[in-house]
């Protein structure tokens, strides 16, 4: 009697055991039985993913990822920021142009100018600069990456200041002049010009007096944003 209510009881944890894997893996489990005396394991229900709300999609048209006619005398692989009308570009040449819609920097915190990619970060951290925290003394001191971090899924630094292009939390930000100096994407966009854009690549920041750029209209000359480095405030913040 014994022998059996242990037999029972080692049978009980091995369904117990296959009850926390998968069929598949339950099987060798009870290869010692005959198919007659194999229990009925159920197969594991897995919930299916939900896709994520896709944010590029919730964008004015205008705004949203696309290759455009653009013509320029930049390299490719060079990003333009045409500020006044919240566009970035990613010049692919001959005559086109990745086009994304951006937030940038509102009215007092705009700037102009060349600059380089120095690094890339995937989900980055963001520590607030100390002349936002004077203004806002509220705000953490340290957001770590993830969904809610108001930096986004990717971040690229420029040259040695503290301006990026980076993501938002906030996709309803695009289009507008929002920001202390940084330029935003969603984060469906920032991953996608993130896997374009090289370390060292140009960035050209476009002064507020920038043309609106069609096929028929070339960026304004680099020549004149190299001479102008211009940043109306001293703070540079997400």
């Amino acid at each position: 009697m014994s022998r059996k209510i242990a037999s029972h009881a080692s049978l009980a944890a091995l369904i117990a055991v296959a009850l926390s894997c998968g069929a598949a893996q339950a099987e060798p489990l009870f290869s010692f039985l005959s198919p007659a005396e194999q229990p009925q394991i159920p197969p594991q229900s897995v919930p299916e993913e939900q896709p994520g709300p896709d944010a590029d999609a919730q964008l004015d048209p205008s705004l949203q990822r696309q290759i455009v006619n653009y013509a320029s005398n930049e390299a490719p692989g060079t990003v333009i920021i045409d500020t006044p009308h919240t566009f970035l570009y990613y010049v692919l040449g001959s005559g086109q142009a990745i086009r994304y819609g951006i937030g940038v920097g509102r009215q007092g915190f705009t700037w102009s100018g060349v600059k380089q990619v120095a690094r890339k970060a995937e989900w980055p951290d963001w520590y607030p600069p100390q002349e936002m925290i004077a203004r806002q003394p509220y705000l953490p001191r340290m957001v770590a990456g993830g969904p809610g971090n108001p930096l986004g899924a990717r971040a690229m630094y420029l040259g040695s200041s503290d301006y990026r292009i980076h993501g938002t939390n906030d996709p309803t930000t695009i289009g507008k002049q929002v920001s202390s100096g940084c330029i935003r994407l969603t984060n469906e966009d920032v991953e996608d010009l993130y896997s374009r854009v090289q370390i060292g690549a140009k960035v050209v920041v476009l002064p507020q007096s920038a043309p609106a750029q069609t096929a028929q209209h070339a960026p304004k000359p680099v020549r004149d944003a190299r001479m102008s480095w211009n940043v109306n405030s001293s703070s540079s913040l997400y």
